[in-house]
């Protein structure tokens, strides 16, 4: 048997872009050839996008998405190619068609639908009932989808009892913080316990609130990683393998293979004809491209997710309302790094809440990153609101609806920057803010999309710190002083919230891991505490249905990952 090459080809698809998708997917696989690739695997569902959602509810959609597997399988002359696509038979499956000199050789269809956070396949897609192995060069390979190669005694254990020597798995694997890593380990398990090359095809790109982080992978049949392509850009990984003598190193226990293909009605196989030399292969030096870690991968995910989202929305430029304070600071430092500054106007709306040193910060964050700059006050705007309701707030004390009234004022500003200028705004409140209410509907939240919507302010802070190590564009002074809306004298983010490092940890119990309130306070926590906190987040439901969509970073973001109903009076 001879060296067998394989390419990932890690791209970033625009979900409904069919014709953009299939022109990318072609331009890869004329790459793959020139390089003497054998077979190029491309992402789940690469042709419509994912998640495409409710246009596979479309018979237009499904149909033209089948047009397109047909243009490209014409251009696999000389190679083979695995392409993610919608297939449609009595019903729809998310599928992988084995692309081969010129026609569809095979297909699989998904068998494990997720159906749980962020993923809805079980509304739209019927699970495939058995597992595929090709035969290409004299090598059997495995190919399944995603979520497929997560469970041990599923599709790709069957495939390697079934003679595959390599498994490749093409997915579409949202990020979240730290599950790259735990997707490598996996990864590794399975190659490992399968005695077979594991090939793992990951999206990369950002879809509305979802980022895919790329990072495909190769593991030996021993476990070992031997070769990884870079995270949050397009890549095409390249890799030769030997797999002669993996078949024969596999112990057949007659036993084990019986159960593990049991639930599986058969493993079909379909061989692909030879076709000669081919194109002469170039020398190849098998790449492992570091890994992010810790702040750096996350802000590396809110970049591209802000990026993905202005752009394939058809937007250039931002707008992004400066306040002195380290969100704004930190969503203006991501703007540019996503957009480039020239595309990115801060404004600073005073009030006369607003200390000297807030105007000041922002200008200097502004000159620091390059960015245009405005000041537009909102005193007039507020003293004619004041004015206006006079009579109805007559013998009433101001309190938190006058605040509210400024937030207003803002958003209209930035609101009507957006409509006269084609910006799109860019909020600027964390996860701690989202999560307890401590925003303002139609003011703060008024926005196109909100970059830091999933991240805790004590993230924020890190993060920001971690933007400065490189260039210090965030003031000091930023850090420094201690968080305030400045919507009345004297304001302090604690004096409704008390500190973030108590109102984080509780956030974090209650909201991502669904924990208990009895269970929070056994963590150390005061039950008082935990009680106030934990109502201002159910009471703050309805303000989070009508906030924009932003970057999910952690496991459990706000949106499709968190369903409560706004109705609701359970509370525990």
């Amino acid at each position: 048997m001879e060296q067998f090459r394989i390419g990932l080809a890690q791209v970033n698809p625009t979900v409904g872009d069919l014709e953009g998708n299939t022109r990318k997917i072609l331009e890869y696989i004329d790459r793959a050839r020139e390089l003497g690739i054998d077979v190029v695997a491309f992402p789940e569902l690469v042709i419509p996008g994912y998640p495409p959602g409710d246009l596979l509810l479309k018979a237009s959609f499904i149909k033209a998405n089948l047009a397109c597997l047909k243009q490209i399988a014409a251009a696999t002359k000389g190679i083979a190619a695995i392409v993610g696509f919608v297939d449609r038979d009595e019903d729809i499956h998310n599928a992988a068609a084995i692309l081969h000199n010129g026609r569809v050789a095979g297909t699989f269809h998904k068998i494990y639908l997720p159906n749980y956070g962020v993923f809805d396949e079980e509304r739209y897609f019927r699970a495939g009932d058995h597992p595929l192995v090709f035969g290409l060069k004299g090598a059997l390979v495995g190919v399944n989808i995603c979520e497929d190669i997560w469970y041990r005694a599923g599709p790709t254990e069957a495939q390697a009892l079934a003679g595959a020597q390599l498994v490749i798995n093409i997915s579409s694997s949202p990020y979240h913080a730290g599950k790259g890593l735990a997707r490598e380990r996996m990864l590794a398990t399975r190659a490992a316990d399968s005695v077979a090359v594991v090939a793992f095809c990951n999206m990369v790109g950002g879809q509305d609130e979802l980022v895919f982080d790329g990072g495909s992978v190769i593991f030996d049949e021993r476990g070992e990683l031997i070769a990884r392509a870079r995270q949050f850009e397009e890549d095409l990984l390249v890799s030769d393998l030997n797999l002669q003598g993996i078949f024969r190193q596999r112990l057949h226990d007659p036993r084990r293979r019986k159960e593990h293909l049991a639930g599986f009605e058969q493993v079909e196989q379909v061989m692909l004809p030879e076709m000669g030399e081919g194109v002469a292969k170039p020398p190849l030096d098998t790449r492992i491209e570091p890994r992010w870690e810790g702040e750096a991968e996350i802000y590396q995910a809110l970049v591209l997710g802000t990026r993905d989202y202005v752009h394939k929305n058809g937007f250039r430029k931002v707008v992004i309302g400066l306040s002195g304070g380290i969100d704004s600071s930190l969503t203006a430092a991501i703007a540019v790094d996503a957009l480039r500054a020239e595309n990115v106007t801060g404004v600073s709306m005073p009030s006369r809440y607003s200390s000297p040193g807030s105007v000041e910060d922002a200008r200097q964050l502004a000159d620091n990153l390059g960015i245009s700059f405005q000041v537009i006050s909102i005193d007039q705007a507020f003293q004619a609101y004041l004015g206006m309701l006079a009579e109805p707030f007559a013998n009433t004390e101001q309190e938190v609806t006058e605040e509210n009234i400024q937030a207003r004022v803002r958003g209209n500003i930035l609101m009507a920057l957006s409509n006269k200028f084609g910006w799109l705004v860019l909020t600027t409140g964390n996860k701690s803010e989202l999560a307890t209410g401590y925003c303002t509907l139609y003011g703060d939240m008024a926005g196109g999309f909100a970059v830091i919507k999933d991240v805790p302010k004590g993230l924020v802070y890190r993060l920001a710190h971690y933007r400065n190590v490189s260039e210090e564009v965030i003031p000091q002074r930023v850090f420094e002083k201690p968080p305030s809306a400045e919507l009345r004298p004297d304001q302090r983010d604690e004096d409704a919230l008390g500190p973030y490092a108590i109102l984080d940890p509780i956030l974090h119990a209650y909201v991502e891991e669904d924990r208990g309130v009895d269970e929070i306070v056994n963590l150390g926590f005061d039950e008082e505490t935990v009680r106030r906190i934990v109502r201002m987040v159910d009471q703050a439901e309805y303000k989070r249905r009508q906030a924009p969509p932003g970057v999910k970073i952690t496991p459990r973001a706000f949106g499709k990952d968190r369903r409560l109903p706004i109705t609701n009076r359970y509370h525990q």
